[in-house]
């Protein structure tokens, strides 16, 4: 039962994740939805673009969905471990706001037998900003916003 509760969890977490959708905009939006406030860097007030080299990480072994918010959102099936990297470019007003990017994985099957999600990491220029430990106990998702 708790298993069957695990997954319905991360299916809702994704289907929330899905439902926020993108504008349909092909092209790298400057943007992101909207996430939980966390710590970031204060935006410099030099008024200028800037660019970060942004990566998520999700551990495991398998197959697995994996749900992240760069530049728009995207839902991929994947051999795990998976890794994406990619650069975002925000404006100094989306600076001053902060962009938030986030990933969510998939279950994966545990040494014991049960499903639970598989464990992330974010990493921005170079260093891990934000990671869970995946398991039945953790947050089941990564996110950081960048300022």
């Amino acid at each position: 039962m708790r298993r069957a509760g695990t997954i319905a969890a991360l299916i809702a977490a994704a289907a929330l994740m899905t439902a926020c959708g993108s504008s349909g905009d092909d092209g790298k939006a400057e943007r992101a939805d909207k996430g939980a406030p966390t710590s970031s860097p204060k935006p410099a007030s030099d008024g200028q673009d800037r660019t970060y080299a942004v990566s998520f990480e999700v551990g495991g072994k398998g197959k697995s969905s994996v749900y992240y918010n760069l530049d728009t959102n995207h839902s991929e099936q994947v051999a795990l471990p998976w890794k994406k990297s990619d650069k975002l470019t925000l404006n100094s007003t989306e600076r001053k706001v902060g962009i938030t990017v986030s990933v969510v994985p998939g279950p994966v099957m545990l040494s014991n037998g049960q499903f639970a999600a598989a464990p992330c990491s974010i990493t921005v220029d170079g260093k891990k900003v934000a990671e869970d430990p995946g398991g039945a106990d953790g947050k089941h998702m990564c996110e950081y916003t960048l300022r």
